[in-house]
């Protein structure tokens, strides 16, 4: 009897306990339920009958950000200024419809392979890839039906830091002229703490580039507010890599001292936008890749951009070596955006975290070659600040 009683007295505790934490995770399932203050809606459908779906993240900040699976696209993306007046700062569509023919790539998750590949073509392992070309020779942005186009899987999920949502898509062998089967998860995150972070991941089966972005347009004074030349930029980078009439690099990595290219100090983005630079002319302005001044794998800064009118900030945070800075040079108003919206060329800017332009080409560049086996990581963080001081 005492050897029974022993028994007993080491099993109930542990089934007590048991019992204690399956209560306390049934009471604690649909307060985790409340947490998760995601607003998911119809956005429509594609052309082909797909549904499409929109969804909403905040944060105790006011800041809001709205997502569609079609394209991973951020729609809407609004911020305080230094009043607290909160205003969308992306340039885009009221509707899903105005994305079906997106050419300025507003918004959107960019791959297979972010910005050009020349002649739409590389060599891997001894044989010759060719690519669908949409830009001129090259291939731009993944060809003729990239990411942008996709319509993605989706998921939700909530932490003590904010709420994410997850995009995952299958990018079939021999899609747009690329090798593998190669499997994307994209998630966004809106942190308590006004940062966007953006965390890719991708695995393949067979070897292959790949090179993946976000290209958001901002105009941090609001979006259909006029050009961006006012606003200041800083970029942590010394060189850049030069490009060719079509826009791709000619392989050489330059420092920026002593030409408009140079951003190491806060700068107005107009000040040197027209200048006669060979390559401010060629790209219309800036459309070029800064690599990034970094000494390790992890988020390093990489930008700054100071709004002075209203005190609005971004900051930008990557895992990449690479940044392209755009100003939205090829924005001619015949696109209409946002409640009617026209956007004229410099509406926008893009802050494109990436490797570099047509790195298959060019054996000097950092790799962008995936492998079975091995997994693409890559991480940027967009943090929203305000400068009380700005005038």
């Amino acid at each position: 009897m005492p050897q029974v009683n022993s028994v007993l007295g080491t099993h109930r505790p542990r089934r007590d306990l048991a019992l204690l934490l399956l209560a306390s995770f049934l009471l604690c399932v649909p307060l985790l339920a409340a947490l998760n203050t995601i607003k998911r809606e119809s956005f429509g459908t594609t052309s082909d009958g797909q549904p499409v779906d929109l969804y909403t993240l905040s944060n105790s900040s006011g800041t809001e950000l709205r997502v569609t699976n079609y394209g991973g696209i951020i729609v809407a993306l609004r911020v305080a200024d230094r009043n607290g007046k909160l205003a969308d700062i992306v340039l885009g569509h009221d509707e899903l419809k105005g994305y079906f023919n997106n050419p300025p790539y507003f918004g959107a998750i960019v791959g297979r392979y972010a910005n050009r590949i020349a002649g739409g073509k590389f060599k891997l392992d001894g044989a010759e890839y060719h690519l669908a070309t949409n830009n001129g020779p090259n291939s731009l942005h993944g060809g003729l039906k990239g990411f942008n186009q996709a319509v993605w899987n989706t998921s939700t999920s909530s932490g003590s830091d904010g709420d994410t949502v997850a995009f995952s898509y299958t990018s079939k062998d021999g899609e747009e002229g690329y090798p593998g089967n190669v499997q994307i998860k994209v998630s966004y995150t809106l942190t308590k703490h006004n940062e966007l972070i953006v965390d890719y991941v991708a695995t393949t089966d067979k070897a292959t580039p790949i090179n993946l972005t976000q290209h958001t347009y901002f105009n941090l004074q609001g979006e259909g507010a006029g050009n961006v030349l006012r606003h200041e930029i800083r970029l942590n980078a010394e060189h850049y890599t030069p490009v060719d009439k079509s826009l791709i690099p000619t392989g050489e990595i330059l420092t920026v001292k002593g030409t408009p290219l140079d951003l190491t100090s806060p700068t107005a983005i107009g000040a040197h936008i027209d200048s006669t630079f060979d390559q401010m002319a060629l790209a219309r302005g800036y459309d070029h890749n800064y690599v990034i001044i970094r000494t390790n794998d992890f988020l390093k800064f990489a930008a700054r951009v100071r709004e002075p009118i209203s005190g609005r900030v971004l900051e930008v945070y990557t895992t990449e070596p690479g940044i392209q800075f755009y100003t939205g040079n090829f924005l001619d108003g015949s696109i209409k955006g946002k409640q009617g919206h026209v956007y004229q060329q410099r509406s926008g800017f893009c802050l494109e975290t990436q490797h570099y332009p047509d790195s298959p080409n060019h054996s000097n560049f950092p790799s962008t070659i995936l492998r079975p086996g091995t997994t693409f990581h890559s991480t940027t963080k967009y943090r929203f600040l305000v400068d009380p001081t700005s005038k």
